[in-house]
């Protein structure tokens, strides 16, 4: 997915192909209809576009330490003396079991 000439996208943003082309539909279609076209949900469009919601990364830390111990209490569910599918077919339900509790908070 290539980028526009930013000279050639809508207001000059930095808008990928798809993007301006999806803009320029909206404005087309408004246009066609009557409707005025630089309206807030054009401005929330181009929002999203330019600034896509992202990770909060100050939960990173605590989503990685929520991991660990459930893989540590799936772990300890295990018995060494099982056959080794026999464990990670146990291991594996085992998470499967943390995963449906959800998160701990």
């Amino acid at each position: 997915m290539a980028n526009s000439d930013p000279q050639s996208t809508f207001r000059g943003l930095p808008l990928t192909a798809e993007q301006d082309a999806e803009v320029r539909h909206y404005i087309k279609v408004r246009t066609q209809h009557g409707l005025p076209w630089d309206t807030p949900e054009l401005g929330a469009m181009l929002r999203d576009m330019l600034q896509p919601p992202g990770y909060d990364n100050g939960d990173v830390s605590e989503d990685a330490d929520e991991m660990k111990s459930a893989v540590e209490r799936a772990t300890a569910s295990v018995d060494e003396a099982m056959d080794p599918v026999e464990a990670d077919e146990e291991r594996n339900a085992a998470m499967e079991a943390e995963w449906m509790k959800g998160p701990k908070r």
